[in-house]
């Protein structure tokens, strides 16, 4: 009677299985990887930093020290002070909400949290215009008590904040829900308040998955340029953020301003990308 063929049993490390595959295979793979980050990552990267110093120092700083560089600088980090804040707390609030309580509405909820990710930030910021513009639903009740949106930083600020609200709370949700509710409900048997379960189980066990959220959130915040640009007016000094100084240098074909003021957003996705790898790593030793 013949016998089957045994199968074939892959032991050991991920490193030993790896070697089974042909050379030919891992080092095609291992050069078309390495390929593709420089072609779509290192280059433009370096080609930033040698344009934005292509005159010299004294011209990069001339563009960086500019007033209306300054000013495109002052009202980028207010509307990032501003907005993530405002998606911390709106993203601690829905993920504990959808991940420690049933119910009704609650697939509602996390569809309408990821409406951001659906919809172009330029319709984001129509959207804010036909709310709130001179021809809007609310603009002239606006109008009549002076209040200005669209066209002003509160429409910066309001923009950027819907296009990045649902970052914190997509961080945390997964997070929260491995976590479960049996440290919270211990708590509360040995006679926790709410806020108390709140600031010493809850907060210390989302801190990174929490960072995380924040350092992602601050980053497209900055770079947000769609959904601003809208909404803006693109009043040079008053209503530019740092992106949208970028395309008016450009226009105005200052290419070596644009690429120093550009060289300054490269250098926070820089510090971003670190502190992402780290958040990472920190939140997987937790997990370990």
């Amino acid at each position: 009677m013949a016998t089957a063929a045994p199968a074939l049993v892959l032991t050991g490390t991920k490193s030993t299985v790896a070697k089974l595959d042909p050379p030919l295979v891992r080092w095609g793979l291992t050069l078309l990887a390495l390929l593709s980050l420089g072609l779509f990552i290192v280059l433009p990267l370096v080609a930033v930093f040698v344009q934005a110093f292509e005159k010299g120092w004294r011209a990069y700083l001339a563009a960086v020290q500019d007033p209306n560089t300054l000013s495109a600088m002052k009202l980028s980090l207010l509307t990032v002070g501003i907005a993530v804040p405002l998606n911390v707390v709106f993203g601690v609030a829905a993920a504990w909400t959808i991940t420690k309580f049933n119910f009704t509405g609650k697939n509602v909820l996390v569809t309408l949290i990821d409406i951001p990710f659906g919809v172009s930030p330029v319709i984001s910021g129509m959207i804010f215009v036909l709310m709130f513009g001179a021809q809007g639903w609310f603009g002239s009740w606006l109008a009549d008590h002076d209040i200005r949106i669209v066209f002003a930083v509160p429409g910066i600020i309001l923009a950027t904040t819907f296009v990045t609200f649902p970052f914190v709370a997509r961080e945390l949700i997964p997070l929260m829900e491995s976590q479960g509710t049996e440290e919270e409900k211990a708590a509360l048997v040995l006679g926790a308040s709410g806020w108390q379960m709140f600031f010493r189980i809850t907060l210390p066990n989302i801190k990174w998955g929490l960072l995380y959220g924040v350092v992602l959130c601050t980053a497209r915040a900055l770079g947000e340029f769609g959904a601003v640009s809208v909404v803006s007016g693109h009043i040079r000094g008053e209503t530019n953020t740092l992106p949208l100084h970028v395309e008016i240098l450009y226009n105005e074909y200052n290419y070596s301003g644009a690429f120093a003021v550009a060289s300054l957003l490269s250098v926070i996705a820089v510090i971003t990308l670190a502190l992402k790898k780290f958040l990472e790593w920190k939140t997987a030793q937790e997990d370990k």
